[in-house]
C-alpha cells in the first residue's frame, strides 16, 4: 500500500454490512435466507408480474439504505482519496454509502447502478426515489411514471439487463491504469466486474483480497485479508498514509 501512487478499489456488499446493509450472498444474505426474493431482481419477472413490483416496492420502503451510515471502511477510502492515492472506487454496491461518506462522485463508479433514484423503464426519466417512496407509503403499490404511464423501477441494473457501456468502460481503464487493485467484500463471482481483478494483473498491478470468505481470485493475489473490513481498511489506509 504504502508503494502505490494509484490504487483502484473495487468495493462488493461486504463493506457496507456494518452500516447494518445485509449482503446478498453470505450466510445472512438476503438472497441465503430467502431464494425467491431473486425473482425481484429479474427484469422480466418485474416488467411481466405486478405482483413481483408491488413486493419490490414494499422491499424498497423498508430498505436499510435509508437509515444506514457510512462506516468506518468507507471513511477510510475517503481518506485514502484525500491522500492523492485513489485513482478510483469501482463499486458493485448501490447504496450511495461511499458519496455519503465524501468521496469525490467523480471517482465512484456504480456499476450496478443506484437505488437513490427510480427510473422509468420507458421513457427512462430519472426521479429521486425519496419521491417516489411517499407515494408508497399514501397506498400506491404499483407506482406508474408520472411523465408517460410507464413502469418505474430503482436506477439499479436487475438480472437480465446490461450494464452501462460507459461506466464499464471508465471502470476498466481503472483497473488498467493503477500500481494496486484492492478487491474489498466482495464475493468476485460477479463478472465482468470480477474480470477487472484480471485486468489490473495483466497490467502488472498488485492485488489485494479483504473479504472473509475465500474467492476465485485468492490464488492469484499478492495479499489476503480476512479481518473484518471496517478494521482492517483503515489500517491499510493509514500504511499508506506513512509513505
Amino acid at each position: 500500500m504504502r508503494e502505490a501512487g494509484a490504487v483502484t478499489v473495487l468495493t462488493g456488499a461486504g463493506i457496507s454490512t456494518e452500516s447494518g446493509i445485509p449482503d446478498f450472498r453470505g450466510p445472512q444474505g438476503l438472497w441465503t435466507r430467502n431464494p425467491a426474493a431473486q425473482a425481484m431482481f429479474t427484469i422480466e419477472n418485474y416488467l411481466a408480474d405486478p405482483e413481483v413490483r408491488r413486493r419490490a416496492w414494499e422491499m424498497r420502503l423498508a430498505s436499510p439504505v435509508w437509515s444506514a451510515e457510512p462506516n468506518r471502511a468507507h471513511r477510510a477510502l475517503v481518506a485514502l482519496e484525500r491522500a492523492g492515492r485513489l485513482r478510483a472506487i469501482v463499486t458493485q454496491n448501490t447504496d450511495g454509502l461511499h458519496q455519503e461518506a465524501g468521496s469525490g462522485p467523480e471517482r465512484v463508479l456504480e456499476v450496478h447502478g443506484t437505488a437513490r433514484w427510480a427510473m422509468c423503464t420507458d421513457c427512462d426519466d430519472r426521479t429521486p426515489m425519496r419521491e417516489v417512496l411517499p407515494r408508497i407509503e399514501a397506498g400506491e403499490t404499483d407506482p406508474p411514471c408520472r411523465d408517460c404511464g410507464g413502469v418505474l423501477k430503482s436506477a439499479t441494473v436487475s438480472f437480465g439487463q446490461s450494464l452501462d457501456p460507459e461506466v464499464l468502460s471508465a471502470a476498466i481503464d481503472a483497473g488498467r491504469d493503477c500500481d494496486l487493485f484492492v478487491a474489498i467484500g466482495t464475493s468476485l463471482t460477479v463478472h465482468p466486474v470480477a474480470g477487472l481483478c484480471e485486468v489490473a494483473l495483466s497490467a502488472g498491478a498488485r492485488l489485494v483480497i479483504v473479504n472473509a470468505e475465500p474467492t476465485p481470485y485468492d490464488d492469484v493475489a499478492d495479499a489476503l485479508v480476512r479481518d473484518p473490513i471496517g478494521e482492517a481498511l483503515p489500517r491499510l489506509v493509514d500504511a499508506a498514509a506513512l509513505g
